[in-house]
């Protein structure tokens, strides 16, 4: 692996730290409200974090390859970018387990940050292409 990806594979395995934390978090709710498997449905703050871990499970889908074809044209912005999106996920996070109405801003930072790095992915592709 080149030395400048480096980042780029710090800032996905913080990704998937993030998602194993909401993945703790759920599980420790399904013990501590006795919601058994298969159920998905319980007192609320069981079921909060089942949507935390959920959302997130559903947005690294996209982040993850914009992030690596960005990081392919733009190896730095794209980890920042990257982190901005780990960040964002955290706060979206720590946000619905406290109150749902609140998440808009850390979903805001993780869905604009998914965005720019599709853009940064297109846009060097493009470049590439046209090169």
């Amino acid at each position: 692996m080149r030395i400048v990806l480096l980042p780029t594979a710090l800032v996905t395995l913080a990704a998937i730290a993030v998602y194993l934390w909401t993945f703790i978090m759920a599980g420790r709710a399904r013990g501590k409200y006795n919601v058994k498997a298969p159920a998905i449905t319980g007192p609320e703050p069981f079921e909060r974090a089942i949507r935390v871990q959920t959302n997130t499970l559903e947005q690294i889908v996209p982040f993850l390859p914009a992030l690596w074809i960005c990081a392919a044209f733009y190896p730095m912005p794209a980890a920042i970018i990257g982190a901005v999106w780990v960040v964002g996920r955290i706060i979206y996070g720590i946000a619905y387990y406290a109150d749902p109405a609140k998440r808009g801003f850390g979903f805001t930072v993780a869905i604009a940050a998914t965005v720019l790095l599709w853009v940064g992915g297109v846009l060097g592709i493009v470049m590439a292409w046209l090169a």
